[in-house]
């Protein structure tokens, strides 16, 4: 898959009204989960946790910004790995305690361990099998840690 974007706005930037915020379902923590979808094939990338902050600085920016649950704090996709999530849609489901976002997968890696997204391992026969490998490794991507 390309590096590039599908053709649009460069980004997303979405402003969001109270009334709107209001019907976002944060649980006990104040979090909700995030799935990033592929906006061209529809893949599903990876799953995290948001915040509000971090609900709202991924529609200032129009970059995917989570929230660490081992860290506690924000973290913007891609700040240290480049691989960036470029914001072309945002959705919320029926309850309004889950967000689907589709977005532009930058670098074409979404896990951090090198691969295009995070479900690359599958049941079979009881076990859990690599579905496909790295794209990169863990020390191209963050070098040594």
């Amino acid at each position: 898959m390309s590096d590039s974007p599908v053709s649009g706005p460069a980004v997303l930037v979405a402003p969001i009204s109270a009334a709107a915020l209001a019907e976002v379902r944060f649980d006990a923590q104040g979090l909700i989960p995030a799935i990033a979808q592929d906006a061209v094939t529809n893949e599903i990338l990876m799953v995290a946790w948001m915040d509000r902050d971090a609900l709202l600085r991924t529609l200032s920016t129009g970059r995917a910004c989570y929230y660490s649950r081992s860290r506690r704090s924000a973290w913007m996709k891609g700040e240290s790995s480049g691989h960036l999530q470029i914001l072309r849609e945002i959705r919320i489901d029926c309850d309004g305690d889950v967000v689907l976002m589709k977005v532009d997968q930058l670098g074409g890696i979404a896990c951090h361990t090198g691969r295009r997204n995070c479900f690359y391992r599958k049941l079979e026969n009881g076990d859990w099998v690599n579905q496909f490998e790295p794209v990169k490794s863990e020390a191209e991507i963050y070098g040594e840690r």
